[in-house]
């Protein structure tokens, strides 16, 4: 694709400063451009950019606030991620394939199946599911008994739902995830564990994004559920009967255990790892590496373990930092007491 710098910035609402009829014919970040692409910078890269061999810019508003020079044609954005975004779905063509039920796909008694559904080569679609309309279903996926994709949901290689799980609209479930398998519930006698029944299912709502290799495990009873708009990263694993609120962003190798519930719009950091049977307050973000041991408050930014205030968690990891130190003057004073005492 080819674009002029004034009709990208008019794509993202942008103010241009420069030539609007140099031609963009690329995009890529501020190392990897080169002439014809257009690349951005946040406030700490603008230095950087300026020595970039882009053609042009996506800058943030503040900078032309403040009337900062820049010697590159720029279009001055009040959020350049977003722009970016714009931008990067612009200039990378779409992925087609083409629309139909593939004659080597699996399809079981009484489905349903709606309109403009793309069904690949040995995708498995079970007894009495329902595959609601412009679902794609790539090679290798398991699609459940009695369970439901919603309209426009991709679910990519080897992704496996499993029976009566529910799957909203426009939802993504990366290759390998499992959503659905059985909650880990057991009871223990005499040494010997077995096996509680895992009879509910898993909801993933509208807009839910599901990492590669994450599971999400079914209710032992009810139903685990992924609330609008949550993103979940590859390797998250979150317990049975949990209920993650609106627009979560829970990251890589985070372990959520059974029967925890999220406010709205909480980030869980990188490994992140909770107890069960806790409600964390909405508006928070945790720290990559939190333990998160009891109920926490609203609005919180916590870290460490257990997780605690992140002010109060760098000041105690400062202090940890000077221990050795501290050690060898408390021994100096404790010899040079003993000298005194003789």
């Amino acid at each position: 694709m080819i674009m002029t710098l004034e009709e990208i910035a008019s794509r993202i609402n942008g103010q241009l400063q420069g030539d609007g009829s140099v031609e963009i014919t690329g995009i890529n970040n501020i190392t990897g451009a080169r002439a014809g692409d257009i690349t951005f910078a946040d406030e700490n890269h603008v230095e950087e950019a300026k020595t970039c061999q882009a053609t042009a810019i996506l800058l943030p508003a503040a900078i032309k606030e403040a009337q900062q020079d820049f010697p590159l044609p720029a279009v001055f954005v009040e959020d350049t991620r977003a722009a970016f975004a714009i931008m990067l779905a612009l200039y990378t063509p779409p992925i087609i394939h083409e629309k139909g039920v593939s004659p080597e796909a699996h399809i079981g008694q009484d489905v349903t199946i709606g309109e403009n559904v793309t069904i690949m080569p040995m995708a498995f679609v079970d007894d009495h599911a329902v595959i609601e309309d412009g679902v794609t279903l790539y090679p290798h996926t398991y699609i459940g008994q009695y369970t439901r994709i919603g309209k426009d949901a991709t679910i990519y290689s080897s992704a496996t739902i499993r029976e009566h799980c529910k799957v909203g609209q426009r939802v993504i479930v990366h290759s390998s995830a499992v959503i659905g398998a059985d909650g880990f519930g057991f009871t223990t006698k005499d040494g010997v564990h077995t096996k509680v029944p895992q009879v509910g299912n898993v909801v993933l709502e509208d807009d839910v994004e599901i990492g590669a290799h994450a599971g999400i495990d079914r209710a032992t009873i009810g139903s685990t559920i992924i609330g609008k708009g949550t993103k979940i990263d590859n390797l998250v694993h979150i317990g049975h009967n949990c209920h993650i609120g609106a627009g979560n962003l829970i990251v890589a190798q985070t372990g959520i255990s059974g029967s925890t519930t999220s406010g709205p719009n909480v980030t869980f950091g990188g490994q992140t790892g909770t107890v069960g049977h806790i409600t964390i307050g909405g508006n928070s973000v945790f720290a990559a590496r939190s333990g998160i041991i009891g109920n926490t408050p609203e609005g919180v930014f916590y870290a460490g373990f257990p997780a605690r205030p992140h002010q109060e968690w760098l000041r105690m990891e400062a202090h940890l930092q000077k221990i050795t130190d501290m050690n060898k003057k408390l021994k100096a004073l404790e010899k040079k007491v003993k000298e005194l005492e003789k």
